[in-house]
């Protein structure tokens, strides 16, 4: 995988994020990954196919929602992000760039939505994990403990404004682990920070089950949240730096 193939497929980074050169470690893990493949041969965005079976994730995660969240919600981003190329594509082949801010401000808008959604469903799992090895020592390191995390990106997560996301993320430029709010999919976010764990609070990912309870579904995701895949994440992060 050269640069330019990496900075186009890798969810890890995103579409406006930290330009660092790629190492065979982390390209051999995205490769195992295929979920985090974004893109075609040709550049058009493209969702993959569920790492696991929509009732998978039962009783936590009910298959109803599961399917609508990921067929419509996600899906929904995927088209929304091809349709703003499209746009901008346009613009710039007949010269008339007056609308060339508001598409690739929706271009930032659904990709991230498409970026995030993807390393969820590999956030999570249908057993019970812990942190473990690095990942757990950086842990330590930024928050005190592992409890210390969870009550952090839980409260992040249920006080997002609206729609939104909790993040915890690498940060390379401190080299620190952090907790990010994101509200929508791409407001109040740090530039190069490399999402590691995400928390999907958005309503359409817990009202069927949950009804307005954010705070019960955010409690119920510590139950199959899947640490295994987070130190994945950091593990490939911190190649970038090498």
């Amino acid at each position: 995988m050269n640069r330019k193939e990496f900075l186009k497929s890798s969810t890890l980074l995103g579409a406006a994020s930290l330009i660092l050169p790629t190492t065979s470690a982390f390209a051999e893990n995205l490769a195992d990954n295929s979920i985090d493949k974004l893109v075609d041969a040709n550049g058009n965005y493209i969702q993959q196919t569920l790492p696991y079976s929509e009732t998978f994730l039962e009783p936590y995660m009910d298959a109803e929602t599961l399917h609508l969240h990921y067929t419509f919600h996600h899906g929904g981003a995927v088209k929304g992000a091809n349709k703003d190329l499209q746009m901008i594509k346009k613009a710039l082949d007949d010269n008339n760039l007056e609308t060339i801010d508001f598409w690739t401000k929706k271009l930032s808008y659904h990709f991230s939505s498409h970026i995030l959604h993807s390393i969820f469903w590999t956030n999570l799992t249908n057993k019970s994990t812990l942190p473990t090895g690095n990942l757990l020592k950086r842990i330590e390191k930024s928050f005190g403990s592992f409890d210390r995390l969870k009550v952090l990106i839980a409260a992040t997560s249920k006080n997002v404004d609206g729609n939104g996301w909790g993040i915890l993320a690498y940060q390379p430029y401190s080299d620190s682990l952090i907790i990010l709010q994101c509200e929508n999919h791409e407001k109040l976010t740090q530039w190069g920070a490399i999402p590691l764990l995400v928390i999907d609070v958005w309503e359409h990912a817990y009202y069927l089950k949950y009804k307005n309870k954010r705070t019960d579904f955010v409690d119920a995701l510590f139950n199959i949240i899947n640490w295994d895949n987070v130190a994945l994440r950091l593990n490939d992060a911190e190649n970038l730096m090498k």
